[in-house]
């Protein structure tokens, strides 16, 4: 991937003055600068862009709390959410450029037009593949670069899930429809019903674990990993079933 450019200051309205969190930085002015191209990433009916508005949102909120002092901790921390991003990122990089993306985002950016796919669609297929593939590599990546091992990150790793359970709000906020539009007998109802993203976090959590014990045996690990992109990818395209 290439390396981000650095960017200015971020606004923090009427609030405390915030410095510059390394990394996280970056990582907001490439989101950015995504939202504004087209392509990749671009136009109100776009799937990718669903996600990727709601994504920049949250990790500017992120971003600013941080810098605000609101998760005082350790670098690891910031590590892992830079990783995390990354992930996602390289996908969208590879994609515009047309090359192979990770199974698990092919869904989305197969069916980024489709007109049968809702909003609130394109969003969970984005929050499964980020969560249910690039999250426990993401962990395994940032332990072998701080030379510690995964037990160490859990506090950070929970970290990450308060900003994917702020994403997840962020999601019923914007893009689930009030009661008088989205009924019970409506698909979408037992769509968003059957995905679970508690549930989501602790597999994610587990694998990475179970990556970090396979290691050691590299051909089993990328065949463990390969296993875990095609299985999100299935559940991704299952979330773009059209609902009209």
């Amino acid at each position: 991937m290439e390396q981000y450019e650095q960017t200015q200051e971020l606004p923090a309205g009427d609030g405390p003055v915030v410095t510059a969190v390394p990394g996280i930085d970056q990582v907001i002015g490439r989101m950015r600068a995504l939202r504004s191209a087209r392509p990749p990433v671009g136009g109100a009916e776009d799937g990718v862009a669903v996600f990727h508005r709601v994504y920049l949102t949250v990790t500017e909120t992120v971003r600013r709390q941080t810098a605000c002092g609101a998760f005082p901790g350790r670098p690891a921390a910031a590590g892992l959410d830079v990783r995390f991003a990354e992930r996602y990122l390289s996908a969208v990089d590879a994609e515009a450029a047309g090359e192979r993306t990770p199974d698990c985002w092919h869904p989305l950016f197969q069916y980024r037009h489709h007109p049968g796919v809702r909003p609130l669609q394109f969003a969970l297929s984005g929050i499964n593949a980020h969560i249910g593939h690039d999250l426990p590599l993401a962990v395994v990546d940032t332990c072998r670069t701080l030379g510690c091992a995964p037990p160490d990150l859990e506090e950070e790793f929970d970290r990450v899930g308060d900003l994917l359970l702020m994403l997840e709000e962020r999601i019923r906020e914007d893009l689930v429809p009030g009661p008088d539009l989205l009924e019970l007998a409506d698909p979408l109802t037992h769509l968003f019903g059957s995905w679970s993203l508690e549930r989501a976090r602790e597999a994610a959590w587990s694998t990475a674990l179970v990556l970090w014990r396979l290691r050691e045996v590299p051909l089993l690990a990328e065949e463990f990993r390969r296993r875990l992109d095609a299985g999100a990818g299935l559940v991704g395209r299952f979330l773009l079933t059209p609902c009209r």
